[in-house]
């Protein structure tokens, strides 16, 4: 609440990835409302689930620098894949120090399943509450960048 009375939240602000779930975005609604405000843009991000699978579960980190690879978008140099074409884990090195890579516990294949039921259980029904106000805007974001941030911009159009 405090941080929205700021002077550079004064023409509105963006939450990233908040509300997560129905209970949250009533009371955001609630909250909004006694300062005389409420939610004008909910922009949904459509990607299919068996890409979100690759993009994710192909995430690398170097958890020093936070500097991110991916095995198919930007692989490591030192990148070698096994029999099952898959990554050798002991082959995924840093670019710039040769130190190992890591996978955050949150991007495999398994971690997946369970947030995708997370996003479908408890998201969707935010959509489905902001739907009726016909504040919900759709983003293809399963294209280059580019296209996406087109999208987005358009979305936050008046």
């Amino acid at each position: 609440r405090d941080r929205i009375k700021e002077a550079d939240c004064r023409f509105g602000f963006i939450l990233d990835g908040f509300p997560r779930t129905l209970v949250q975005a009533r009371a955001l609604d609630k909250m909004l409302a006694e300062e005389g405000a409420c939610v004008t843009k909910v922009i949904e991000l459509q990607v299919p689930d068996e890409v979100l699978e690759e993009r994710i579960c192909g995430r690398w980190i170097h958890k020093k620098s936070g500097r991110s690879y991916h095995v198919k978008f930007a692989p490591p140099k030192s990148m070698k894949l096994g029999a099952d074409g898959k990554p050798v884990p002991e082959s995924m090195k840093d670019d710039e120090t040769g130190e190992s890579l890591m996978q955050r516990p949150d991007d495999t294949a398994t971690a997946l399943v369970k947030r995708l039921k997370g996003y479908h259980g408890e998201t969707v029904p935010i959509l489905d509450h902001y739907r009726p106000n016909g504040i919900v805007r759709e983003v293809n974001a399963n294209q280059g960048m580019g296209g996406v941030w087109k999208e987005v911009e358009a979305s936050l159009g008046r």
